[in-house]
């Protein structure tokens, strides 16, 4: 069914048939008997050994939904009827930003693989906060462990100077803190000009120990993760390494997209015509893998990692997490497999 589905979305460009796929979902699911129906279909079989325990959360599965996606908190409910452990919402910025030109969001049919320039498009961290506050609030009445676990991912506006970035950070950090369950510090996208600059040892210290000291002022502190780029050195990755030791980060999630173009199927003309932004999908599995492996080795795995590249099925999860990560995330995968790929995932996992 999704096979015939998927044909009729890839008419059209990839960033309307995403709009147009989840909007419609969001229509059925307004209807309770329906999206009920949704959620027995795609939700993973009651299995006591999927629900993760990580960062004093409970994760119902540890199949999870990357950043990008629902980047205004717009399709929470649908996600949850779809079965998803937890979603990344965001990137969020403190003001609204209508992020790249389009068009802005390729897919590459033949390596299982997208590219995008999206831009940290987004509605701004207060009309976020606010969705997400009536979300929190129909969500108390639902079963405690039917719960999907919110995470904030963060980032900076386009226009501000990188020595000032900490305050944008701070200023989501404040915002969303009541309303997500834990928070993703994301200084890896290479759609945003200068960003990943802030990876850079003494610029990643300022951004998270400011982070880590604001968290203390609060009653009920929020595990906060650092999202990395796939294409650092491993001596900048030791770098990170040492750094989250040092503050003790709650953990990494390894890895956002890469700008190489290495060993992809499709015609160099197309990619030229396509142009710069974060390459993600099949191509990313092999490369975000071995990050994890690293990472969770020279750790002795006392830092948790979110793995996320390449995932579209239960082999794929179970790569990353015998390479070290805890939980999952997939994007592209959703894209090429469809919805029912959590519990295809989460009911094939060993």
């Amino acid at each position: 069914m999704y096979l015939f589905l998927r044909r009729v979305l890839f008419l059209f460009s990839a960033e309307r048939a995403h709009y147009l796929s989840m909007n419609l979902l969001k229509f059925v699911c307004s209807v309770s008997f329906i999206r009920n129906i949704i959620a027995n279909r795609f939700t993973p079989e009651t299995n006591l050994n999927l629900r993760s325990q990580l960062f004093n959360l409970a994760f119902r599965n540890p199949v999870g939904l990357g950043a990008g996606f629902d980047k205004n908190a717009k399709y929470l409910r649908e996600l949850e009827a779809l079965g998803f452990g937890f979603v990344e919402i965001g990137t969020v910025t403190p003001r609204p930003q209508a992020g790249n030109d389009k068009p802005r969001l390729f897919r590459l049919p033949k390596d299982k693989a997208l590219i995008n320039r999206m831009g940290f498009n987004n509605d701004g961290v207060e009309v976020i906060a606010e969705r997400l506050k009536k979300w929190r609030h129909r969500q108390r009445s639902t079963v405690g462990n039917q719960r999907i676990t919110i995470g904030g991912n963060i980032g900076k506006n386009k226009y501000t100077p990188n020595e000032e970035a900490w305050k944008d950070y701070e200023i989501c950090f404040r915002v969303l803190h009541p309303y997500v369950d834990f928070f993703v510090v994301n200084v890896s996208s290479p759609n945003t000009p200068g960003l990943r600059e802030l990876q850079e040892k003494e610029a990643l210290k300022k951004i998270l120990t400011h982070l880590q000291l604001l968290n203390k002022n609060f009653e009920k502190q929020r595990p906060i993760l650092l999202k990395i780029a796939p294409d650092l050195t491993f001596e900048q990755i030791d770098d990170v390494i040492a750094l989250a030791t040092e503050i003790n980060l709650a953990g990494l999630v390894a890895t956002n997209t890469t700008i190489a173009r290495d060993k992809l199927i499709t015609e160099q003309s197309q990619l030229t015509s396509i142009g710069a932004g974060g390459l993600s999908g099949k191509p990313l599995q092999q490369k975000a893998t071995e990050i994890i492996h690293y990472i969770h080795q020279k750790t002795g795995a006392t830092i948790p990692i979110i793995g996320s590249g390449g995932i579209f099925d239960a082999a794929d999860a179970e790569e990353k997490m015998k390479a070290g990560a805890s939980l999952v995330e997939v994007w592209t995968g959703f894209i090429y497999e469809g919805p029912s790929i959590v519990k295809k995932i989460c009911n094939n996992i060993a």
